[in-house]
Formats: structure tokens, sequence, C-alpha cells
């Protein structure tokens, strides 16, 4: 080959390989480049310098050869929410994690996966090419969870406790003991030379009121907080801690900046505000699924199982579907030919868009008739139906009437009925509400009546002889669909009339195998009635608890709860944490002394002096602006656990970065994390903590999992972080647990665990506590077997065997490692369903209309919300609206968050990823980008009301007009971006972990609010980071 054909070659590779990758990916372009043309050549012509396989299996006799120098664990990701379970390959002498991928036991790493009872020899078989079994069994992890073993041996990590130096957020830490650090925060003192801090045993106070005039705000203990992280699998050893013994009510996770807008509009669907559940579609059997405000493929939950099951489905099966997103994704690509399709929207417009749909479908009478007209459980059993509605319910719409937007109960038209009172301390069941039977013509008791009128409206006769007016739940729902023309509708959303009604049309042609699903795409100031007219969709067609429909879920084996063998959830001296939280949320305003007080003075009680998210559970975006602004009281301690508030709330940092700063606005920072980031950073002491596959814990599936599952997270390696005096390594568990036995609180220490017969146990280690939730996993319903020496060896189990037999019985340890030779207990898959009906079912009506909501006000204004999906602009918490304030000629953009299938905001540091996706860009539609003379790559500002950053252009079609798009996950100022000094040692900055920019940086504060705020959702409280008003100019 000539010198110049060569260099031609090495040309054209280069230019294909940079426009394959596109943006973000050049560098890894280039390294594969320089790969491909490198004159040294690997150990072996195809498999390169991998390293040897973990087994072999002949492919003749199916005979399995293991590799005596590497051991295989199942045991579960980190890499994002979803948990999977993965199997770990380890290096026996070195103890490296080699490689990661799929547990083929699990639902969220194998479909089909593996039956319970299948060996584990067998499990690795099942992955060979032995019979082409592994084309069947093939089990994966996901780009992330290839990745993230990185953090086990990341130079950024934390492993010894850190004291600050000098001012917060000085980045100067001491390293010190374990020892001194549980002294100085338990017994507190002149810890920094500022003055006297009081410590955790100060603090806590159960019985002494924060405000004896404001007795609701609850004991002194509820001035500690505790900021946790997702449902990790250890979230209920902290909640043990915080709220069970310490006795705070402050105790939160990421909830109301994550998803709480999705979650509050089933919490309304769904009649459950209190645990907040969620549907999922029933991926593998629908034959037509909306995606709005998700994107499988990018997003969502379960992220690996959606995607792989949508695949399944619309290659095997009838499975089509619409993507509505401003964004064009991975969702919809030239793979799915005509069975996907991206219809791009404008920002925060979804409920438009849907009300347009509800709109149509209740006037061409294209609802499931018959199962909105069951009134009840027994009525829907007898028409064949698997769940049943309020829809037929009557709601009182006398405008004056004291109990206006409440369901007419019995009670209301026969004196006769009387009410059971409850017992002692718990409220009183309602009486029975009334529905229209189409057979007698009279208002009958639900639970009584056969199928009843929909669209009932008119008056009756009630108790004391006066006419009411009632209205049907569904003819309330209509009544706020035809608030707008369907071209109105379009108008608003940027969705053609014809193309609403094409939708709504091919929705409601599949009768129960149609399903909507949607998640964070919701999440702006308009978020939760968004929300809750797309999950009203799945109740028009009845389709909850269907196979092909939507699903509550399998659920879990009971670890935690009193089970079969401990009870992990009661101890002597358990504390029940009372009074209002920080986010003030589960208390209505009107209950509360400020409003009382006003009212007794003559004077209006509205506005609060900050709003009261009385729906929502507790409030994670509200902890810190609450605690520095004093309302409704300030905290004396926080515990950040493995939380980044400050990186991942809108326009929370710049808020609440200088009063942080400040240790006289809130004496006592505690974090616990692996990593130093954004908010630590302002801590007092930092608590090294194990990650991924070091720790305990026991975890399930956030959705989509159709039968039981319970994910087993245990140590398959060990930590290298520093010890303790008594040789147990330091961690989150340890930490409280010290802390828990140096103040003397119950629920640790000897005695803190009872087993089914009432004998005590002691909690002096993490293992104490999870062995045996593990044990009540392995006894529950029909105990699982005993495992074999070959499994325990198989499985790397052997090497916690010790320990299993120290803390368990004799009888119960060879049954709790069957399950960790599994990685968790997982029901199989023929359970899934019975018949059509799902195994599984969601018992509680789909509340066409829902009460609690409507009896729910807003704290500024004084008014009532609306019990009905409907369409509202972006609003200001005081119900004023967005655009008023930023009007879109001064602000012509709109700027959204999406996702990568790659990243995120804790995966930044991964060295694998940083080199395949080491930033992100902003998105820009090509006209915009015309009309502004910018080009891909140019640099670019964007400034919102809030804040502004500068990064490279995306300049694309795939995005709607008027819409900057910012990938989540990158822009980050600390977690290894910034050097650290831990005594002597530099940590040396990792300038990628940098790169890109924060759409968070770009929130901003609530006009309508008086102190430190954010923007939410006016009536949940969701953080609003989707459709921030922006422009943008290249710079």
């Amino acid at each position: 080959m000539t010198s110049s054909r060569r260099n031609f070659i090495k040309g054209a590779t280069a230019v294909g390989a940079a426009g394959a990758f596109g943006f973000g990916y050049s560098h890894t372009a280039s390294q594969m480049l320089k790969a491909a043309l490198a004159e040294d050549f690997p150990a072996d012509p195809i498999f390169g310098n991998a390293a040897k396989p973990e087994f072999t299996v002949d492919l003749k006799t199916g005979k399995l050869e293991v590799n005596p120098d590497q051991t295989v664990a199942y045991t579960m990701c980190m890499g994002c929410t979803t948990v999977c379970g993965v199997r770990v390959r380890i290096d026996n002498k070195t103890q490296k994690v080699l490689r990661v991928t799929g547990n083929p036991y699990h639902v969220l790493s194998s479909d089909p996966f593996l039956p319970y009872e299948t060996s584990v020899r067998d499990s690795f078989q099942a992955l060979s090419r032995y019979q082409e079994k592994g084309l069947l069994s093939r089990s994966t992890a996901c780009g992330r969870g290839n990745a993230v073993l990185d953090k086990l041996t990341s130079p950024e990590r934390v492993k010894v406790p850190l004291k600050r130096v000098g001012p917060r957020g000085s980045e100067v830490w001491a390293p010190i003991s374990f020892e001194q650090l549980i002294e100085e925060v338990v017994e507190g003192g002149d810890l920094f030379g500022e003055g006297h801090v009081e410590g955790l045993r100060a603090i806590r106070d159960i019985k002494t009121p924060i405000d004896p005039e404001q007795p609701e705000f609850g004991s002194k203990s509820n001035q500690l907080a505790v900021m946790a992280p997702f449902k990790d699998g250890r979230l209920r050893f902290a909640a043990r801690f915080a709220k069970l013994s310490f006795g705070t009510v402050n105790f939160t996770g990421h909830r109301s900046y994550c998803g709480l807008s999705m979650r509050a509009g089933y919490a309304a669907l769904l009649g459950n505000w209190k645990k907040m559940p969620h549907l999922k579609p029933d991926f593998s059997n629908s034959e037509f699924l909306m995606f709005i405000g998700t994107a499988p493929g990018n997003a969502g939950n379960p992220f690996k199982r959606q995607g792989k099951l949508i695949a399944q489905a619309r290659s095997e099966g009838k499975l089509k579907y619409v993507v509505i997103d401003p964004v064009l994704t991975n969702s919809d690509n030239l793979a799915a030919d005509d069975r996907s399709r991206w219809i791009p929207i404008k920002p925060n417009t979804d409920g438009a868009l849907v009300m347009g749909m509800i709109r149509w479908i209740l006037e061409k009478q294209r609802y499931d008739e018959k199962f909105l007209r069951q009134p009840g459980p027994v009525a829907a059993e007898l028409a064949g139906e698997a769940s049943w509605s309020n829809a037929t319910h009557l709601v009182i719409v006398e405008p004056d009437h004291p109990r206006h937007g409440k369901f007419l109960r019995s009670t209301d038209l026969d004196p006769s009925i009387v009410v059971k009172k409850s017992k002692k301390g718990k409220k009183s069941k309602p009486a029975p509400a009334l529905v229209m039977d189409v057979i007698t013509g009279k208002a009958m008791a639900f639970n009584r009546a056969g199928p009843a009128d929909l669209f009932y409206q008119g008056t009756l006769k009630t108790v004391d002889g006066n006419d009411i007016a009632v209205s049907s739940s569904l003819s309330l729902l209509k009544a706020e669909a035809d608030k707008f023309s369907l071209d109105e509708y379009a108008d608003i959303c940027g969705i053609p009339a014809d193309t609403i009604i094409e939708l709504a049309r091919e929705f409601t042609s599949h009768g129960k195998r149609a399903a909507v699903d949607t998640h964070g795409g919701t999440m702006g100031s308009n978020g939760f009635y968004n929300a809750f007219a797309i999950v009203m969709l799945n109740a028009l067609v009845g389709n909850l608890n269907w196979k092909g429909g939507t699903s509550i879920g399998g659920g879990r084996y009971k670890e935690i709860a009193p089970g079969p063998r401990y009870n992990l959830k009661k101890f002597p001296g358990k504390v029940k944490p009372k009074g209002l939280g920080l986010g003030r949320n589960h208390l209505p305003y009107e209950k509360s002394s400020e409003y009382k007080q006003k009212v007794a003075q003559g004077k209006n009680p509205y506005p609060a002096k900050a709003p009261w998210f009385s729906l929502s559970p507790a409030m994670s975006s509200e902890y810190l602006n609450s605690a520095l602004n004093g309302y409704p009281y300030r905290l004396k301690a926080l515990i950040l656990w493995s939380s980044n508030p400050l990186y991942g709330i809108a326009g929370m940092s710049t808020q609440v970065r200088e009063k942080l700063a400040d240790p006289k606005e809130l004496p006592l920072i505690i974090s616990i994390d692996p990593f130093i980031n954004e908010s630590n950073t302002y801590a007092d002491y930092i608590v090294p903590d194990t990650v991924l596959y070091e720790s305990w814990g026991w975890a399930s599936a956030w959705g989509g999992n159709l039968t039981r599952v319970s994910t087993a997270r245990w140590p398959v390696v060990k930590s290298d972080i520093a010890e303790t005096a008594e040789g147990v390594r330091i961690e989150m568990e340890s930490f409280f647990i010290a802390v828990a036995k140096r103040m003397d609180l119950p629920g640790f220490g000897e005695g803190a665990i009872k087993d089914k017969q009432g004998n005590k146990y002691a909690l002096n280690r993490a293992e104490d506590f999870y062995l045996r939730a593990a044990a009540n996993v392995a006894y529950a319903g029909n105990a699982v077997p005993d495992v074999s020496d070959e499994e325990l060896s198989l499985s790397g189990v052997d090497r916690i065997s010790a320990k299993l037999k120290q803390v368990l019985k004799a009888e119960e340890w060879r049954k709790v490692a069957y399950v960790y030779a599994r990685g968790g207990r997982f029901e199989n898959s023929d359970q899934a369903y019975k018949g059509a009906w799902l195994k599984y079912r969601y018992k509680k009506p789909m509340q066409i209309y829902d009460e609690y909501l409507a009896g729910a006000r807003n704290s500024l204004t004084g008014k009532s919300y609306i019990g009905s999906p409907t369409w509202m602009q972006p609003k200001l918490a005081d119900g004023s609206l967005l655009s008023e304030t930023f009007s879109e000629k001064q602000w012509p953009f709109k700027v959204i968050s999406t996702k990568s299938n790659l990243q995120s905001s804790h995966t930044i540091g991964l060295a694998s990823l940083q080199q395949i996706h080491p930033k992100n860009g902003i998105s820009i539609h090509v006209d915009d980008a015309a009309k502004l003379g910018i080009s891909s790559g140019d640099q670019i500002r964007i400034t919102t009301p809030g804040g502004s950053v500068v990064g490279a252009a995306l300049v694309r079609h795939g995005i709607q007009p008027g819409v900057l798009g910012i990938e989540h996950g990158f822009g980050h100022r600390q977690l290894g971006a910034r050097a650290q000094r831990m005594g002597n040692t530099l940590q040396k900055a990792n300038r990628l972990s940098g790169y890109g920019v924060n759409i968070n940086d770009l929130g901003f504060a609530d006009p309508r609010r008086k102190g430190l705020s954010v923007l939410t959702d006016w009536v949940v409280g969701n953080v609003a980071r989707q459709g921030l008003p922006a422009r943008v100019e290249r710079v």
C-alpha cells in the first residue's frame, strides 16, 4: 500500500468515526482510530488482552470448568436508580472487579429470567453457547452498569473520616480517627474555634417542643434533618436511626426533585397520597404505548428492562408506540421502522395535548363504558372487570355548600344511616359515596349499586329537605376537558388537531392493551396537573390489572417488616416521629397555629409566609431554604447521606451557597459519602462510605416487574476504606450504630432485634441487620432450600459464610446463603398472570375525581384545587402565570433537561464513561440556530432569570423549535472537578468531571415567594426544571 493511499484511508476513517459518534464522542472515535492503526498486536487475535474467562463450557457435553483464579458473584448494580441484578467477576488474587454483566435470575437483567430453582452451575451453563442456551438466557448490564465498577478504585474516594480545616467550603480537610469523629459530633463543643456547637446529644430531645406557641412543629429532635439518596437497599437502616431512634420527622430522599410530579399524578389517580404508588405498562403484551414526558432508551425506570421488552415487542409482537417529547432521543430510530414515532411538543404543554385527547374520547364515546359504569368492586367483579373507578360517584357542586367538592354520601340523604365510630386515635370511615343506579334510577351507595349513570347532573333532596346540585365524576372531567376547543389545545401544545385525534383514536382502538407512561419530563411548575391528565388516559380505557395494560408491580418479599423470622421494624423504645416537616408537608396550613392566630386576630389568614404542600411527602427541595429562612423553624444539624441537593435541585446552589458557608446559619453539617460533591464541600465532617459491591442492602424493582423481586446487595469484595478500633469498616451503618450507642438510643446495641419467638439479638454491625432481613426473605412463604457446598463456592458466598454462621441460627444460614448465591429472591415468571388478569392487582378504585385533592387549598391564595385533571399553564406559587412575569418576548426560548443513556450526575467521574462521553452540548433547532448565526460547536450562552451557562451548540433537527435541550449529569464543580487537600495529601482535580453544563445552574427563585426559594409546581411542590424561560446568544 502506498503512503498516500494509507494516509487517505486514515483521513476517511477519522471523518467517518467523528460523524458516527457525534458531539461528545469524538475523543472515543480518535482513540479507536489510534488503536486500529497501532503496530502493537494484542495477546490474542480475537479476544485481545482480555482476561481469561471465568468459566468455560464444553459445547458437546455441557461440562463446566470454573476458572480457579476468578469468582463470579450475583449482587446488585448501583449505576442508576433501577438497581438491576448483576454478576460481578472478581480476580481472586487482587480482589479487583474485572467485569460486570447481568444476573440471569433477575427480572431486570434477563428476559426470560431463569427459574429460581435453577442451580448456580446451570445458571453458568445457561449463559454459554452450549445448545445455544445463551441466546435465550442472555443477561446484560447497560453501559453504566458495565462502567460503574470504576467507583471502587476512583482516586477521588474519601477513605478516612475528615474534619474541615478553616472556613466551610475551603476544600482543606484534616483526617481524624473514627473515635474523634463520634466524640465531636455527639458531644459538640468549640469544634472549630468559632464558638460552641451543639452536638447530636443536645439536639435530641423528643419531649420539648421547638416552639410552645406552635406545637405542631413537634419536638426539638426535628431540628436534625437527614437527606438521603434513592432506595439503594440501605435506606431503611438510615431511617431506623433518624426517624425511629433519634426521633426526627425530617428524613427525606430525592423524590421532590426527581419525579414527584409523576408520583403525585398517580397518587391522585390511585387515591393514595401517603404512599404515592405508580403504574407501569405491561410492555410485553401491550399493543399501543404512549410515552409522554419520558423516553425509553434514555430515561424511565426500569431503564434497561423496558428498553429490552419494548424492542422485543415491536419486533416479535404487535407493539407500536409513540414518544411525545420536545427532543428526539434513542426511543425512536430507523431500526424501529413504522413501529415507533416521535412527536415533538412544546415544553410543559403535555396536559393540553392530553386534555384535547380526553375531550375527543368523551365526545366520541371511545372510552371503556362497561368498565367506567361499575361503581364498586362487587359490580366490577360481576362485570368481569379487573379494576374499578369512581367515574359514577356523585360530587356536590352546590356553590355555597359547606361540603362543596366532596362526594355526596348516604348520610346526606338518609337520616337512619349511622357511621360507625373508629377506634381511638383513628379517623372514622365516611359513609359510602352515592351513585345514580341505572336500573332503579335512584341514588344508591356505590358498594350496593349495579352499573351507574356516567354523566349524571341534577339535584337531589338532602336530609334537611333542601335541594343539592350534584355531578358525576366523569361529567366533571368532561367539563374540564370542554374548557378549551381542540384547536385551542393544538395551538397550546404545538401538535396539530388532526394528530391529537389520531392519537386518541389509536389509543382507544386496542381495548385494554393500550397504556400511557410518564415520568420526569413533567417536572415543570404545572407538572402535577399535566401528570394527572396523562395518567387519566389509562383509566378511560380501563387497563389497570389487565394483561397488556398497566400494573402496580409484583412487589417484594418483606425483608424489614415483621417477617417469618425477625421483626426489624419494631424494637423497645421505638420513637414515633411527630410534627411538621421542614417542607411544610402532610399538614394543611389551615391546621397551623399561624393560620389560627391570624383568624383569631380578625386577619385574612392568606397568604401563608411560604407555600405549604399538604398533599406531598417529605420535600427535600424545601429543606435547605426553609431551614435557612427559619420557616417553619431552623435546623441545628444536617446529615447529608449520599445526597447532593446543590447540584440536583434547579436553582438551589445560587440560593443557599453563601448561607451554607456560614455556621451561624446552620451550626453542624455532617456528610456520609464516598466522594466530595457540590453539597458536602460545605460539611464540617465527612464520613467515608462503601459503594456498590462493598455494601450490604436489600432493594426491589422500582417498577415494571409483574412478579415479586428482592435484590440482595452484599460485600462481594473487601473495601479498603478505614476501620474502627474494633476492626469494623467505617460506613453509614457503623457511623449510625456508633452514634446511637454513644447516645444510648433505642434500636441499636444489645437486645435491639427480636426474633419471632421474642428472643433478643444485638445490632452492633451492619450484617446483624441485613442478614436477619435475608432470613425473612429466605423463609417467606415456602422457605427456600439449603445451599449446597458447591453453590457456596461457585457463587462466592463462601467468603461470607463465617458471618452467616456467626449471626444466624444453625437452621437459617444455609437458606440465607441459597438466596445470596442467586443475588436475591425472585418469583418465577409463570406467576405473573391469572388468565387475562395480572396476579398482583391494585384493589382501590381509579379516581376520575380525587376528593382529597379537591379538599386541599393553596396556602397563598386560599383557593381550593380542582379535583379532576385540567389544563393549567405554568404557574408561580401564588397561582399567577409564569408567562406574565417572564414574557415570551423577553425570554423567547424554553430550556429542558434530557437524559443520557450513559452518563448521570453521579457517574460523571467514571474513567471509562469519560472516555466515551465526556461532555454534553446544548441542543438547538436548525431554524433557531440559523436565525442567530449559530453552528454546531459554537460556544453559546443560555441566560435565564436565575443565571447563565456557556456550552457548545449542537444544531439538530430533532428538537422542537424554540427549545434548548441540555443533557443532565454534566457541569460539576466538585465530584473530582476541583482539588481537595486531605492532610498532607492533595487530591488532584480531574478536569473531565467538570466538562459540560448543568441545567440546574439555570434554575431560579420564585418571585412570588419571600426569602430563599426555588421554582416549584404550585400544587405539590416538585422542582421545576423543565420549560425554564431563557434566551440564547453566540459567544
